[in-house]
Order: C-alpha cells, then structure tokens, then sequence
C-alpha cells in the first residue's frame, strides 16, 4: 500500500489530470530521487497540466520557461548589472531560481541554452561572472518535448538525455477518462483551484529516507544484469550506462518508499526499469528501420533476465 503522505500528493493531482496516476507517480519518485524527468509526448495530452498540479500540490516555488530558439542562456542562469550607486555587481536570477522548474518544449532552444539548464540541472549551484548561487531545495527539472514534430528543433544530445532520470510518456486517454476530463473541465480549470498538501521540509525529509532503503545484494546483481543484457543485445549500439545502473537503484528505493517499504522487491526494479533505461539505449540504424524500439530492448530484458527469488 502507498504512503498515505506521499499518496496524498498524487490524489491532489488527480484532480486536475485524471487517468494518469502512474505518471504522476513517476514523477513523483523522480522527485524523492532528487532528480529530473523529460516527459515526452504528442502535444494536448496534458504534459504541462501534470507538471503544474504536481509544483501546485508542494509548497515551494515553481516557475514556467518557455523555450525558443531566441531565449538566452542568461535568461536561465540569471545575469550581473552594475550599479553604479554602490559600484557593485547585481545579481538578477534567472528563472532556474525555483524549486520547480518547468522546461516548455526544451527542444525548442540552442544547444548552447539547453546546456545551461542541463549543467545546473547536474551541477546544482548556478555559476555566473565567477560567483556562485545556490538553486532551492528542492529542486527539481520536468522537461517536455514533442518526439513527432522535428521543424525548428535542437534535438537533445544522448549524453544530455542521459541526465534525465525518467523519460515518462502519458499517451491518451481511453474513452471513459476523455469523457470525465470534459466533466471535469466544463466549468473552470481545476488547476486554479488546486492547493498544497506537502511543504518542501517534508520533502526533503522524504528524499533522506530513500538513501536508508535497504537492496539486498541480489537486487544489485539483478540491476546489473538488465544493463549488461542491453550492451550486449544486437540492436543497441549503446547500451544502459554505470549511471543508468545506479540511476535504477534509486527509483527502485523510491518506488519501495513510495509503497511503505523499507527494502526494495524484484518488482519494484521492474516498474521502474522502462521508464529509467529506455532513453539510454540507443539503437543501431538497421534496428530502427525494422521497428525495433528501446522500450522493446528493456522489456526483453525484463523477460530474459531472471529476477531474484527469495531464499527460505
């Protein structure tokens, strides 16, 4: 059974997006990891929806960029002015200066920009002209981008997709769920309505607690041997690194925190594996004309692999 603390967060989002809890869950162990999310999907489907009832259900401070090819790398780091009455330099902060930061169509601006936000995203403190600004805790980047439309984009580089710790996507509703978010939004936008139910001291208390989840060794090996499948597999030209080994180890104590756990399962590893190590696959080019995806590469993992048993 989930946390009932931590469940009270994805009943708040729920609220506003309905029939997509395990997203909403995802993004939320992302964030008991301390870590980000590129949410990837067709546009109207409710990426930025999720992200902000996700920021309003928390405490903390949240902001919206929306990225185009113009927006500069100092409009995300922030910049220094002088000023002349006291012949110092300002620090005026950019918009990473918030606990939640919602990166709009990330694939929209420059390289040189979307690094900027990448190296805070990995670095944490923003450097700028020499000094140093440390960003809130928590903090944390869910980006979006639309994997159909590729006019007038700057596609992310795999090392920089490889920062992410979850690529999430939300797909349609079903009939039922469509016809419920038309009720749901007949007469106002529920999102206006929608308020906090956790503070960031509770969630930085959350994300302490992941660290004590125990993973037995067997857990270890069984995370390790899912990455090795994918290198060796004959459609990846690259496969899950040591990051994206570790990167799985947290979402699973997350995941285990999440359901009230103080140890991690085999099943916990195994909802977390898709959407921790499908973007960190990258396929070969004959594998992809023939409709191989990487998803289908985790997914035979999952099932080739064989999962730890408990010892009696």
């Amino acid at each position: 059974m989930p946390n009932k603390q931590l469940e009270s967060i994805i009943e708040n989002v729920e609220k506003v997006i309905y029939g997509k809890k395990q997203s909403a869950e995802f993004l939320l162990i992302a964030l008991l990891c301390q870590s980000h999310v590129l949410i990837e999907d067709v546009p109207g489907v409710g990426k930025t929806s999720l992200v902000s009832a996700l920021a309003k259900s928390v405490d903390c401070s949240f902001r919206r960029i929306q990225f185009t090819p113009d927006l500069m790398p100092s409009d995300i780091t922030g910049f220094s002015v002088y000023n002349q009455k006291t012949g110092e330099f300002d620090y005026h902060e950019g918009q990473v200066m918030a606990s939640f930061v919602l990166a709009d169509e990330i694939n929209r601006a420059s390289p040189k920009t979307q690094s900027a936000l990448l190296e805070a995203m990995e670095e944490a403190p923003v450097t700028v002209d020499g000094i140093t600004h440390r960003l809130p805790r928590p903090f944390m980047v869910m980006a979006t981008q639309n994997p159909i439309e590729y006019v007038g984009t700057y596609p992310l580089p795999e090392a920089q997709i490889d920062r992410f710790l979850m690529r999430v996507a939300l797909g349609y509703p079903n009939k039922t769920q469509e016809a419920h978010i038309l009720k749901q939004y007949q007469a106002v936008n529920p999102l206006h309505a929608l308020t906090p139910v956790f503070n960031g001291h509770a969630i930085a208390e959350a994300q302490r607690r992941v660290h004590d989840v125990f993973v037995d060794e067997l857990i270890r090996q069984y995370i390790v041997a899912l990455s090795t499948f994918t290198r060796n597999h004959g459609a990846a030209s690259l496969g899950v690194s040591p990051r994206g080994s570790l990167s799985l180890c947290h979402a699973a104590q997350a995941c285990a925190l999440y359901n009230d756990r103080s140890y991690v399962l085999p099943d916990d590893v195994k909802l977390m594996a898709v959407p921790v190590l499908s973007h960190r696959v990258i396929l070969k080019q004959e594998a992809r004309l023939k409709n191989v995806t990487a998803v289908s590469v985790i997914r035979e993992a999952l099932e080739r692999v064989p999962a730890p048993v408990a010892q009696l």
